[in-house]
């Protein structure tokens, strides 16, 4: 049985996340500890990229973590963004953080319902005229790039920011007795990995991973990847874990 979970993001700011009545309705106890943590990239580093923000009309974001290094290299760069910009986002929770930043206009922000950039596209192409900027990680493949190469949408890729090991205390790793991990990168695995090289435990340890590319490298970690998000039924995380947590009851 699943009774205490590590879940590798900070603990949420608000009291009526998901996680929180997951955690009541399942007598489970969850504990958050990022696995890594990123850092913008300065002024300085995005220049070598040679790309001007005020040239693009629109921009794409696929995390929080790409809004807030894309305003902030905005402000550090003192380049203004026009009231006309458009802001395509994979997830309506990722586009209401704008707020953070800028007046919410319905008409020049929208978003998918998957938190795939997959299921963005199609609103995308209704705006085909525009020209896209996509901020992204400095752990990234190609597969952006390819989608909107195949729309023939014009589209621009950028680092903005990077991901970096946030590695566990030595007496992290000695009190570890998780009995599942959730991870959403495979940057976040490859952490686990560095402070567990010969696996935690007798058993391969019980994982839930968001995105396939987490999934992978979970699978090839040698993880028991017992959970699976995004999906068309569980597009979030704390959907597809409720399920897990359901079933295992039965």
């Amino acid at each position: 049985m699943i009774k205490k979970i590590l879940v590798s993001q900070p603990k949420p700011t608000s009291d009526k996340s998901p996680y929180y009545r997951i955690a009541e309705d399942f007598g489970v106890e969850l504990v958050f500890r990022p696995f890594i943590k990123v850092e913008g990239l300065s002024s300085k580093e995005f220049r070598q990229q040679k790309i001007s923000i005020t040239s693009f009309t629109a921009v794409v974001f696929t995390s929080r973590h790409a809004i807030d290094n894309f305003f902030k290299i905005a402000q550090e760069m003192r380049f203004e963004i026009p009231d006309t910009m458009k802001y395509f986002c994979v997830t309506e929770t990722i586009s209401l953080y704008i707020q953070k930043y800028v007046q919410y206009r319905k008409r020049k922000v929208f978003f998918g319902s998957t938190g795939k950039i997959d299921d963005l596209v199609p609103l995308m192409m209704k705006h085909k005229q525009e020209k896209y900027l996509v901020p992204l990680s400095d752990v990234h493949d190609n597969s952006v790039k390819k989608l909107l190469d195949t729309k023939g949408l014009q589209h621009t890729e950028c680092v903005m920011y990077r991901t970096v090991c946030n590695d566990l205390t030595e007496e992290e790793v000695k009190n570890f007795d998780y009995d599942m991990c959730v991870f959403f990168s495979p940057s976040g695995v490859a952490a686990y990995k560095k402070a567990f090289p010969d696996g935690c435990g007798a058993a391969p340890m019980k994982a839930a991973t968001f995105g396939p590319a987490t999934a992978k490298a979970a699978h090839d970690a040698g993880l028991d990847v017992q959970v699976e998000a995004p999906s068309e039924k569980y597009p979030s995380m704390t959907s597809a874990l409720r399920r897990f947590l359901i079933d295992q009851e039965d």
